[in-house]
C-alpha cells in the first residue's frame, strides 16, 4: 500500500478520501460513524443502523450510494410486507406462453431496509440468502445479485410499538451495527443554518465508480495480519465466550468478520498491515449486535469493558 503505491492505487485512495469528505459534509458531526460505515462497505459486509427516527440514517444510506455511483433502492418494512415484495415474482405471459421474472428491490447495489424490525419474521428471512450468498432464489431458480452489494438495515428501538425482534441468524448477517445518535450542539446548528440535506444529495457527484469500489474491496484481502494480531483477536473472542460475562459469545464466523473489518479499516489509512488499534476501532461495532450479556446489562458497555481488559501483546 503506502510503501508499494501504484498510480492506480493512489487514484483510488484519493477518491476514497474525497468520498469520506463528502459524506462528512452531508452527515455532519459523525466522522467516527461514517468511517465505520465506509469500513463496512469496503469489507463487503452489511450495516445495521439502530437509532431513533430522524437522526440521519436514511440520509447516510443515500449518501453512501451517491458517492460510489451505486444504484439505490429503499424498502419500507411494514407488518404486511411479503417476501415476494422483496425478491420479485414470476408472471405468466400468455402471449409468449412462458413465465417472466420481475425482479424485486433486492436486485439493487444498495438496498435500504428501512425499519427492518417492523417486518414480520417471514419477510425478514427473505433477506438471509441475499445477504449471505449474494443470490436470490425464486421458484427454484437462483439468480445472482449485482456487485458490489450492500444492505443497510435500520432498526427502531425494540420498545417502540409494532416491532419484531431480529433473530440471531439475521443479526449475524450484519457485519457491523452502529448508532448515529443526536448531533452535538455545533453540528446541529450547522444543520439548522445549512443547506437542505436533500439538495446536497441531489447535487452530489460520485467520488468513485462501482468498479473502483470493487477494486478497493479486493485490496482489503491483501492487507496482512501478523500472528501477534491474530493472538490478540483470539483473546478477544475467548473473552466473549466467558460464561460469567456473556450468555452468547462470538462464533468463528464473527471472528473472521472482525478480521476483515480491521483489514478494511487499515486500508482506509492506506496501510497494508493491521494494527491492534484497527481491531479496537471496529470491535464494538462488529461484535455488540452478536453478543448477549449474562445479566441483561448494556452490551456495548460490556464489549468496551472487555476491550479495555484485554491487552494487545507484541
Amino acid at each position: 500500500m503506502a510503501d508499494t503505491a501504484t498510480p492506480e492505487h493512489s487514484l483510488l485512495l484519493t477518491g476514497l478520501r474525497r468520498a469520506e469528505a463528502d459524506l462528512n459534509r452531508i452527515v455532519v458531526g459523525k466522522p467516527k460513524e461514517i468511517r465505520l460505515a465506509l469500513t463496512c462497505l469496503l469489507a463487503q459486509g452489511h450495516l445495521l443502523l439502530e437509532d431513533l427516527p430522524g437522526v440521519g440514517k436514511t440520509t447516510l444510506a443515500h449518501a453512501l450510494a451517491q458517492v460510489f455511483a451505486l444504484k439505490f433502492q429503499r424498502v419500507q418494512f411494514t407488518s404486511d410486507l411479503l417476501p415476494s415484495d422483496l425478491t420479485g415474482v414470476s408472471i405468466y405471459r400468455r402471449d409468449q406462453e412462458r413465465f417472466e421474472f420481475h425482479a424485486g428491490p433486492l436486485f439493487c447495489q444498495v438496498v435500504l431496509a428501512d425499519e427492518l424490525n417492523r417486518g414480520s419474521p417471514k419477510t425478514q428471512s427473505a433477506l438471509l440468502e441475499a445477504m449471505a450468498e449474494n443470490t436470490v432464489t425464486v421458484d427454484g431458480v437462483t439468480r445472482e445479485l449485482p456487485k458490489p452489494y450492500f444492505v443497510i438495515g435500520t432498526q427502531n428501538p425494540a420498545e417502540q410499538v409494532g416491532t419484531f425482534p431480529l433473530p440471531e441468524s439475521q443479526l449475524d448477517r450484519f457485519l457491523m451495527s452502529i448508532s448515529l445518535g443526536y448531533p452535538d450542539h455545533g453540528s446541529e446548528r450547522e444543520l439548522l443554518r445549512g443547506e437542505d440535506r436533500r439538495d446536497l444529495l441531489r447535487d452530489q457527484k460520485p467520488a468513485l465508480s462501482a468498479d473502483q469500489l470493487l477494486s478497493l474491496q479486493k485490496q482489503v484481502g491483501h492487507v496482512s495480519a501478523s500472528d501477534a494480531l491474530l493472538d490478540y483477536l483470539q483473546r478477544l473472542l475467548a473473552g466473549t465466550r466467558d460464561p460469567g460475562r456473556f450468555k452468547l459469545g462470538l462464533s468463528p464466523r464473527a471472528g473472521l468478520s472482525l478480521l476483515r473489518s480491521a483489514r478494511a479499516f487499515a486500508l482506509l489509512d492506506d496501510r497494508n498491515f493491521v494494527r491492534p488499534e484497527d481491531l479496537q476501532a471496529i470491535f464494538v461495532a462488529g461484535s455488540a449486535h452478536r453478543l448477549v450479556t449474562r445479566d441483561g446489562g448494556d452490551v456495548r458497555e460490556q464489549a468496551n469493558r472487555l476491550l479495555k481488559d484485554t491487552v494487545a501483546l507484541g
